[in-house]
């Protein structure tokens, strides 16, 4: 196990720790939180040893094997799966010595350096390295890229795969879900709970705490608060306790007015200066109780929008993707066809390299419509935080420099009429996002991630939007801050449509979900628990797919072999009348008759989708028209029901197409 006692540690002149004391048990899977500079990443030093205590003691099993995601970003042209199998460091280990004792020829020593080899798994290494390279999101056929061609998250993606490849005994993950999407998340989790090691994690996910966390260690005051169970019910126990403090504290304050008093009255009375004496060395032996020093709340608020446009903007026949050096497009989901109304809370879902990100950034403006039309509501303002905001933050400039910057750009644009951009209305807006002081000259590039995302949001404010984009807003943010943006899109007038992995934003915020999945958008029905059951079996049909396209892919390379390698005269090629040419125009014949009515079929249903989606596009033109509350009301009742009856043909349209394609390749 591991032990702390009375552990004393600094950083710099900061005490971070003091007199703290804990006990974490094999196979414990802990959940380590606190505020921000609390010192959570420091107790994580001190554990893998690269700090040591200034005083106290730490003791831990000194067999056990470590694994944590290295932070610095992997610069190699190594292959994805040959990067991730180096992360098995033992099996590394056991490939050396099986080297070296081919370069002795020691017959005894390579036959244990072999078998060693065997027990690190190297049999299976590859197969396991690609499972979870696969399992955080990456395609097929990412296995073999070199890293460097990875953008910066993904290969932080990689140095977590890698971590988890690596045997341990203690696994310690800081912030582990900040580059990962809802699918690779959901899938963490799965494998998190599987593990038999114990593990520390750092997280702001409140519910992946929940999910893989049995303990909570609370760093407050110094020290190292346990509590049993996750995160919800550590946040319970802490509410009970602070309560009980609260009331202690003003018990026992209301017990030292009463001495003080007896003090200051008889303390000049001989007849009553024992009893005062008696009191005095009362007070100065009680235990003073702490008083409820609660953590210092963030919070803010959206300002009202200047117009609210309904509706805000109409998706006509709009198809999204990325232009391509050789001319032609590259569409990643066609034939979207909806209306974003004022006041509408979206969550859009959808498994990973879907095209959840390119739908916000072609309704953001960054990137045009390969085909369609998008019809934006007369005075619609949007504002945009995308993944890669906190890059476009200039690192030389403080947060004064990119408001003012801001306001300006603003005024330009005539978005905001009237707009006030002296300074000190800037400084005081930075103000409410805890910019003050000297922070607002303070350089981007020398703050934290939660800073720069404080700032991007005080800026996004600051423009006062109607319409909301946010993809994954909350992967810098604390619990506090995640916390006061979901109370601030709640209060929120507009519009907002939501990109993200925090399931706890998504419940709170979203009323409705658009799923992206298959090349198309369509609304999404059930909850996040379906959504989550969604995607695990999404999962297992691309697994299953990728299962049976290697198989093919091997049966095809076997056939290949053994045709070569038959003789020449094995046998003669049959004649266009032979027997078995005659089978086979009979089995075509049969499938022909099979065939033909799922092709009927299948007609018709592409016949009534043609219908239906003309008829809900004149319904998203009489939407954009009309401004009669009656005419709004019968036409967006009209269109929900004709948007029901698409997503149900469509879905038997892939049934009837997977049957054909099954009998065609049968």
């Amino acid at each position: 196990m591991i032990i702390l006692k009375n552990v004393v540690l600094r950083r710099g002149a900061k005490v971070l720790l003091n007199g703290a004391s804990t006990t974490i048990n094999p196979g414990e899977k802990v959940g380590l939180v606190g505020r921000n500079g609390a010192g959570k990443s420091t107790v994580f030093a001190l554990l893998n040893r690269s700090l040591h205590e200034d005083g106290g003691d730490l003791s831990m099993p000194s067999a056990w094997r470590l694994a944590q995601v290295a932070q610095d970003m992997p610069e190699t042209s190594q292959g994805a799966t040959d990067f991730v199998i180096e992360g098995d460091t033992h099996l590394v280990a056991a490939q050396a010595e099986v080297q070296a004792a081919n370069d002795s020829n020691d017959g005894e020593r390579m036959a244990h350096a072999y078998m060693a080899l065997y027990d690190a798994g190297e049999h299976d290494a590859r197969s396991r390295a690609q499972a979870l390279i696969l399992g955080l999101g990456f395609a097929v056929a990412d296995l073999d890229q070199p890293v460097n061609s990875f953008s910066g998250g993904w290969r932080m993606r990689l140095q977590l795969a890698r971590a988890l490849m690596c045997p341990s005994d203690l696994l310690l993950l800081d912030e582990p879900t900040n580059h990962l999407d809802l699918d690779a998340l959901v899938w963490l989790e799965a494998w998190l709970q599987r593990y038999a090691g114990t593990m520390i994690v750092i997280s702001h996910d409140r519910e992946f705490l929940d999910s893989v966390t049995g303990v909570t260690l609370h760093i407050d005051g110094a020290q190292l608060n346990r509590y049993s169970g996750n995160y919800s019910s550590f946040e319970e126990q802490r509410a009970e306790k602070m309560s009980l403090q609260q009331a202690a504290f003003s018990k026992q304050q209301d017990k030292i007015a009463h001495l003080q008093k007896f003090i200051s009255r008889f303390k000049a009375q001989a007849s009553k200066a024992k009893q005062a004496q008696s009191r005095v060395k009362a007070l100065e032996r009680m235990e003073k109780i702490a008083p409820l020093l609660a953590e210092a709340d963030f919070s803010f608020e959206f300002r009202p929008p200047a117009s609210l446009p309904n509706p805000m903007l109409s998706l006509q026949d709009v198809s999204v993707g990325y232009p391509s050096p050789e001319g032609d497009p590259t569409v990643i989901v066609r034939g979207i066809n909806r209306s974003v109304l004022a006041g509408q809370r979206i969550g859009i879902l959808g498994a990973n390299g879907q095209g959840k990100s390119t739908l916000v950034k072609t309704i953001a403006g960054t990137l045009a419509p390969t085909s369609g039309e998008l019809i934006e509501g007369k005075g619609l303002n949007i504002g945009y935080f995308a993944q890669q905001e906190l890059d476009v933050l200039k690192p030389a400039d403080n947060p004064l420099e990119h408001m003012i910057a801001l306001a300006k750009a603003v005024s330009a644009s005539g978005k905001l009429s009237g707009q006030e951009t002296r300074e000190q209305e800037l400084r005081n807006f930075l103000g409410m996002f805890n910019f003050s002081g000297d922070m607002v000259k303070q350089a981007v590039g020398s703050m934290s991630g939660g800073e720069k995302a404080r700032l991007v949001l005080c800026m996004l404010v600051w423009q006062r939007p109607n319409l909301l984009l946010l993809d994954e807003p909350t992967n810098q943010l604390d619990l506090a801050t995640r916390e006061a943006l979901s109370v601030a899109l709640n209060e929120f007038e507009g519009t907002v449509m939501l990109v993200s992995h925090d399931r706890a934003l998504l419940r709170a915020v979203c009323d409705e979900f658009w799923l992206v999945s298959r090349g198309g958008v369509a609304p999404f029905d059930g909850d996040l628990d379906d959504y989550q059951r969604y995607l695990l079996e999404e999962a297992k049909r691309q697994r299953e797919q990728a299962r049976a396209a290697g198989a093919a892919s091997a049966a095809s390379a076997a056939s290949t072999a053994s045709a070569q390698a038959a003789p020449v005269s094995a046998a003669p090629a049959p004649s266009p009348t032979s027997a078995p040419a005659k089978l086979d125009k009979q089995a075509q014949q049969q499938q022909q008759a099979l065939l033909r009515p799922l092709k009927k079929e299948l007609q018709q249903i592409e016949a009534e989708i043609n219908a239906q989606q003309s008829e809900q596009t004149q319904l998203h033109e009489q939407l954009a028209a009309s401004a009669d509350p009656a005419v709004l009301a019968q036409a967006g009742k009209r269109l929900k029901t004709v948007e029901q009856a698409l997503q149900e043909l469509e879905e038997r349209w892939l049934q009837l197409s997977e049957q054909i394609e099954q009998a065609t390749a049968a």
